[in-house]
């Protein structure tokens, strides 16, 4: 009941105009956000707490299957026109995957025709078609499904269509059984407090993306919130058709050197890689990889806005080992807000131009310009809230290139229509308040 209420009154919160006395309020033309800040109360934030879990070790390599992918491109030509860049990417691939049985152990070919001509394969960059996958900087996007105008709970702005026509290529979400639930959703720490459906709906927009962007390579990290076995959650990954198109190790754990270019899983057709953070089975599941054996991660929900780049999960992860593995950067700023005795962690959005800018103190450029000198490699995962905003819309994916080392493309950004903010302030400030006490009492009394 408790939790209810605070919902409610976080619901609440979410709709008005403002929160505190003194507070400038940013809002987007298209859909409003909902700007809090606060101060730290000291309580232990509802949805603060670091994820944690059993962390998988392998003493030795296991091998999954034996995958044969093109050692070459086959051929690759790059024809430049005044309009665009036109690619041509062909080849063929011959692939043996082992399966054991009672029987003993059977084996089976398929050959890959060649793929007809694209524009701007390989996630819009051709020249990282040579690239291993474990060599390439994405933009992630925080909470990719928790999309509500004027929700403090929600972390993006546009639906995850919007989000991969963009050019986001990474997301994340965290999946629970609602309470009497029979299917998983999306939910944001609770799914009293954010629910944002059932995970097949989300995953087959995300197959229905991939399907007609055969030269893109799409990577989703499903966050394990009820820390389930992954047979509860299969059978709703299948119905959503994404498996027809998903990359399977050859082995576990993944170092940087195992992973394939991305013509390669191209032209194999293995173009979405899928983690699950804790309680993977690879036995079971080969295709839904234990995250924290192949890849570590920044601070979680970071507070700070120098964002130092540590290893925070897995713990304990010795230097040689994160060196040898793929690096998430959690670069979603937060605020600790504390509403009537309560603390929550929500996104900074205040402070949104200046953590996404590609440049400046406590930008993502900064962040991901010290990530690379500390580890001598950029991060694989830019992870960040509200792609969208920055010093310019989408200066994310001008962090992205410079780590990538390519020339940046600056393409439309963002969803269907790009909008500036404008600021709210003075009489409606006080009238958010006075909304917001009124609402409060009620909330907590109703």
């Amino acid at each position: 009941m408790a939790l209810k209420r605070f919902t409610r009154l976080l619901w609440a919160t979410s709709l008005s105009i403002s929160l505190v006395t003194g507070q400038s309020i940013e809002q987007n033309t298209e859909e409003a956000i909902t700007y809090l800040t606060g101060t730290k109360s000291g309580t232990i934030p509802l949805n603060g707490a670091t994820p944690t879990g059993t962390y998988q070790t392998f003493s030795s390599k296991i091998t999954l299957a034996t995958t044969s992918l093109p050692t070459s491109l086959g051929v690759l030509t790059a024809n430049y026109t005044e309009t665009d860049l036109v690619t041509t990417l062909t080849g063929s691939v011959t692939s043996s995957v082992a399966t054991t049985s009672t029987n003993g152990t059977a084996s089976s070919t398929v050959s890959t025709p060649p793929r007809p001509t694209n524009t701007r394969p390989c996630n819009n960059y051709p020249e990282l078609c040579e690239r291993k996958y474990s060599n390439i900087t994405e933009v992630g996007c925080h909470n990719s499904p928790f999309v509500r105008a004027g929700s403090a709970a929600a972390n993006q702005q546009y639906n995850v269509t919007d989000q991969l026509n963009d050019g986001i290529r990474f997301l994340q979400g965290q999946i629970q059984f609602p309470v009497n639930g029979t299917q998983p959703h999306f939910c944001h720490t609770s799914c009293d407090l954010f629910d944002a459906g059932p995970i097949t709906d989300w995953l087959g927009k995300v197959r229905e993306w991939v399907s007609v962007h055969p030269y893109d390579v799409v990577t989703i990290l499903l966050g394990n919130g009820n820390y389930s076995n992954p047979d509860l959650y299969v059978p709703w990954i299948e119905r959503s058709g994404i498996l027809q198109y998903i990359y399977t190790p050859p082995v576990i754990p993944m170092a940087l050197e195992d992973w394939p270019t991305l013509a390669q899983m191209i032209l194999t057709g293995q173009r979405v890689v899928m983690f699950l953070d804790y309680n993977a089975n690879a036995t079971a599941y080969p295709w839904l990889q234990d995250e924290f054996s192949a890849m570590w991660e920044t601070p979680f929900d970071p507070l700070d806005d120098t964002f130092p780049c540590t290893v925070q999960r897995p713990p304990d992860l010795p230097e040689d080992q994160a060196k040898n593995r793929l690096y998430l950067m959690n670069h979603n700023l937060n605020a600790e807000v504390s509403l009537l005795g309560q603390s929550i962690l929500v996104p900074a959005v205040s402070a949104l131009n200046t953590t996404n800018a590609a440049s400046g103190k406590g930008s993502l450029g900064m962040a991901a310009a010290n990530c690379r000198d500390q580890w001598t490699r950029p991060p694989n995962v830019l992870n960040v809230d509200y792609y969208n905003y920055g010093d310019y819309p989408g200066s994310v994916f001008e962090v992205a290139a410079r780590m990538n080392n390519v020339t940046f493309v600056k393409r439309p950004c963002c969803g269907s229509t790009s909008a500036g903010f404008r600021q709210v302030q003075g009489v409606e400030r006080w009238l958010g308040l006075g909304l917001v006490l009124g609402w409060g009492v009620w909330m907590l009394v109703g």
